[in-house]
């Protein structure tokens, strides 16, 4: 019956999302422009950043097939866990990181701070489920880590907006418009929004999940040498050097630096899927063979 149900389930859904909330984004930069009405900037940021992340979320639920955790739980997850994520990182950021200066040393601070923001969210909206599907914490914490995104890039849009209001840019003027830079940060945010925040909490509640007992989160080694790799790829992300590129068509567009922390979490990400299918299906195959 559970296989019946989820073969008939349509395919392609993220993809009608996707051009969906493309078009509906797509409007709403039109009627800005022509209106320069501020009232509706809200509205175009909060779908630019929402657009990719949501479709992220739904691509992945259309592709597992033994996870028992449904939709509405997975936008529950997205919405509550991003929000909760987004407020414990930012009380933490605010307590713990002293000083203007960014660098290495403080984006590796603010890796282990968010990272664990959002695994204490993990943990929070799965307090009452059962932990024994590897499956279900790799979508949970996808769905998790992608609100956490698209709220922080949402933030950072509007970060962006204020302080070009601030400095006394006129929003009818072109070449100050703030809603330019706006977009420009929504744009590329969104670009690299799968393989950032989605893919490092992917890999830790998938792991977390396969580590603990059905009713009871354990923090194994395991868990905690999976928390530190994500915590450092994520340092990496904001802290590497910039001016490092390869000559190389589109390649050329990121430093390589985030070209490699790209593939070294889409490989575990892959590699854990992979792993958490075969484990969702051994029971599913055991059942099948003739005694």
């Amino acid at each position: 019956m559970r296989r019946e149900t989820l073969s008939a389930r349509p395919k392609r859904v993220w993809l009608q999302v996707f051009l969906t909330g493309f078009l509906l984004y797509f409007i709403s930069l039109v009627v800005v422009v022509l209106t320069e009405n501020p009232n509706l900037f809200p509205t175009l940021i909060l779908l630019g950043n929402f657009l990719v992340p949501v479709t992220f979320v739904t691509f992945l639920y259309e592709r597992q097939q033994f996870s028992t955790i449904t939709l509405p739980s997975l936008g529950l997850s997205f919405l509550l866990g991003g929000v909760v994520a987004v407020l414990e990182a930012g009380f933490l950021e605010q307590l713990l990181i002293n000083g203007p200066k960014f660098n290495l040393v403080t984006a590796l601070q603010v890796g282990l701070i968010e990272e664990l923001a959002k695994l204490l969210a993990v943990m929070f909206v799965a307090r009452r489920m059962r932990h024994h599907l590897e499956l279900d914490g790799l979508l949970l914490g996808a769905a998790v880590g992608l609100g956490f995104a698209a709220l922080e890039s949402t933030g950072y849009a509007f970060t962006v907006f204020l302080e070009a209001f601030a400095q006394g840019l006129r929003p009818h003027a072109p070449e100050t418009f703030p809603l330019l830079a706006a977009i420009a940060v929504t744009t590329l945010r969104s670009l690299l929004t799968p393989f950032g925040h989605g893919v490092w909490t992917a890999i830790f509640a998938a792991v977390l999940f396969r580590e603990s007992s059905p009713n009871r989160f354990r923090m194994t080694r395991k868990v905690i040498l999976t928390y530190l790799l994500v915590s450092l790829l994520h340092g990496f992300w904001d802290g590497m050097p910039i001016s490092i590129v390869l000559n190389i068509p589109v390649i050329n567009l990121l430093p390589i630096g985030y070209w490699i922390v790209i593939f070294i979490g889409l490989s575990i990400l892959v590699h854990l899927w992979r792993q958490a299918l075969r484990r969702a299906l051994k029971p599913t195959l055991e059942s099948a063979q003739p005694y």
